[in-house]
Formats: C-alpha cells, sequence, structure tokens
C-alpha cells in the first residue's frame, strides 16, 4: 500500500487517513520537524537528547521504535545501563514518562 501511494517512509496512520479521509500522506521525518518545536518546550535538555536519539531511530526504522517493548533496548543503546539512565532522569519512571510522553507531538 505504502507503495502504491507513494509513502514508503510514512506511518500507517498516514495510510489510514490518506484511506479514509484522503488526508496529505507525511514522512516521519516530516513529523518528527513537525514535532521537535512543542518537545524541545515541554522537556527539559537531557531529556530532549534521549527523545532526540528516539526520534532517529524512528525516522530509520519505523513506529515499531516507539513501542514499549523497545524503550529498554533503546534506553540501554543510549545510556548503556538503566541505571546509568536513571541517574540522568532521576528516576525509571521518569525515563518510562519520557519514553511515552513525547509520542503525543508526532500525531497532533
Amino acid at each position: 500500500m505504502k507503495t502504491i501511494i507513494d509513502a514508503k517512509d510514512s506511518d500507517v496512520y498516514d495510510l489510514l487517513a490518506y484511506v479514509a479521509y484522503a488526508r496529505e500522506t507525511h514522512t516521519r521525518k516530516e513529523r518528527v520537524t513537525t514535532a521537535k518545536k512543542g518537545i524541545h518546550k515541554e522537556f527539559t535538555y537531557k531529556q530532549v537528547e534521549f527523545i532526540d536519539f528516539i526520534l532517529e531511530k524512528y525516522i530509520e526504522d519505523g513506529v515499531q521504535e516507539l513501542a514499549a517493548k523497545k524503550m529498554r533496548s533503546l534506553v540501554e543503546l543510549k545510556y548503556n545501563t538503566i541505571s546509568d539512565a536513571a541517574a540522568e532522569f532521576g528516576s525509571p519512571m521518569a525515563i518510562r514518562d519520557t519514553f511515552i510522553g513525547f509520542q503525543k507531538y508526532l500525531y497532533e
């Protein structure tokens, strides 16, 4: 389907919006560019560093990088251990809140 409507770098969300409502599709990179303004206002510098890391993975590999099951591996890839990340964020719950909290900006 992505190939047919020339939207290979778009999310399923965009495909469905295109099919159901004839809305213009957006690439993941376009979504990130639009979302960054709100993200940078809402989150601290350390959080934004982590979010930017995740967003780069999202642009490269797709929406599956935003799944809750990917959070641990992304944290470990960026910070080596959960403990190291918690030292940056203050707690594991703050890591989780950051990981989930920024995602709404992608689909506003």
